[in-house]
């Protein structure tokens, strides 16, 4: 491979995992338009053919969606996430139906692998998630809600689980948008058997409960 080819292979790499920085951080959020590409030139130091490259490459892992006259645009946050998205699509039960799968495993685990410390910000990351639903702010209620479900997934100490999860993110964000507003009652949004189970190691309990509320979700929305 010739050396010049060699130099602007790194020089793209460098510039995709600045850029793929930026969307891990929530520098550039989630459905947000990235910079512009004369900004990106001038902000990187580098030519456009090198930001185009990157951003091609990006496109192709599923994180930007390139919108021809309407810019580049944040579609997921990691390439598993990209590609849970681009497998799963819209499709909210396909979804739920994973979430099931990985939540009620999660849960079973966490009940007797959670530490003192992590069963306190659960009460918190809950605590939280519940004022949302009571001000019936559902932009909080949404990001509250994934937060807990993910901590709960980290309690498990099981890190291909949790990772796993993790790239779901932005599908559990938008399947839990897609359901918390059709709930009947709040109390159908309850979380709160579930956390009872963990903070009595419970994990048949625990397990029960997280499914329980996912079947919930599945009958309501036609599985």
């Amino acid at each position: 491979m010739p050396l010049a080819t060699t130099r602007r292979a790194g020089l793209v790499d460098q510039v995709i995992d600045q850029m793929r920085g930026a969307i891990a951080s929530g520098e550039w959020p989630v459905g947000r338009r990235i910079p512009p590409e004369p900004e990106l030139v001038t902000a990187l130091g580098v030519g456009r053919n090198t930001v185009r490259e990157a951003v091609r490459a990006l496109a192709h892992a599923g994180l930007l969606e390139v919108r021809q006259g309407d810019g580049t645009f944040v579609r997921a946050t990691s390439e598993l996430s990209g590609a849970v998205r681009r497998l799963c699509g819209s499709e909210l039960r396909d979804v739920l139906q994973v979430r099931r799968t990985l939540e009620v495993e999660g849960a079973r685990l966490a009940a007797t692998q959670r530490t003192e410390e992590e069963l306190a910000r659960l009460e918190v990351a809950l605590a939280e998630r519940d004022s949302a639903l009571a001000a019936k702010d559902w932009e909080r209620l949404v990001e509250r809600d994934a937060q807990f479900h993910e901590l709960l997934l980290q309690c498990s100490h099981n890190t291909l689980l949790a990772e796993l999860y993790q790239g779901l993110t932005e599908a559990v964000r938008a399947s839990i948008d897609a359901t918390v507003r059709t709930a009947p009652d709040d109390d159908d949004l309850s979380h709160e058997g579930l956390l009872q189970a963990i903070r009595d190691a419970d994990p048949a309990r625990a397990a029960l409960e997280a499914g329980g509320f996912l079947e919930e979700l599945l009958e309501r929305h036609g599985e």
